[in-house]
């Protein structure tokens, strides 16, 4: 379960993959969050998830596009990975994946491959899809703050002062940077950037 920020959600997809658990007669057996940006090949937490899978264990997402919006090369690199160890991937908005479960408790080799294989291409589509709306997305913001700029309205990205200063109480108490990342839910990049900013 990914979320691209500290203020967003990722737990919000846990009731949404606990019913198609349930409905597909299925045990959820560990829950991973993070809050990286799909854009990024190194998520920490994604990769412990996958450090941990063996071969024809089920990777639950609620959407493609929570476990890439990579660029190309990065996305052949993530894939070759998942491929090599024999994950398979069954995403709630992937009607047709919801099959490799089926399949998989019958013993189906051939349609198993077959749907592996469709599976691979698919995701290969979506993940261009999820990186193109990925990056159209941020070039109609580009575009948007520049007219506000012209225009003498932006002022930024108005900062989180309150979170910082949790941040900055936290780090003086001692903890470490892993630790306040866990202790309030934020990315490394806000630890690391509250703590910077604070410095004389």
């Amino acid at each position: 379960m990914r979320a691209s920020t500290a203020d967003q959600d990722a737990s919000r997809a846990k009731g949404m993959l606990d019913a198609f658990a349930s409905e597909n007669g299925v045990t959820i057996a560990a829950y991973f969050i993070e809050n990286e940006s799909g854009a990024k090949l190194a998520r920490p937490e994604l990769f412990k998830v996958l450090s941990v899978m063996q071969k024809d264990d089920v990777l639950h997402l609620e959407a493609v596009d929570r476990l890439t919006r990579l660029n190309a090369a990065d996305w052949q690199e993530l894939r070759t990975e998942i491929q090599s160890k024999g994950i398979l991937i069954v995403s709630l908005d992937l009607p047709f994946t919801h099959q490799l479960i089926t399949a998989q408790e019958k013993g189906q080799g051939f349609q198993d491959r077959f749907i592996d294989a469709v599976m691979v291409m698919m995701l290969d589509v979506l993940a261009s899809v999820a990186r193109k709306d990925y990056e159209d997305r941020r070039r109609r913001q580009s575009q948007g703050i520049e007219r506000a700029k012209v225009a003498g309205r932006y002022k930024g990205r108005k900062k989180d002062d309150d979170k910082r200063q949790r941040i900055l109480k936290l780090r003086e108490s001692g903890l470490s940077y892993s630790e306040i990342q866990s202790s309030l839910g934020v990315s490394s990049l806000t630890v690391s950037r509250a703590i910077k900013e604070a410095r004389p």
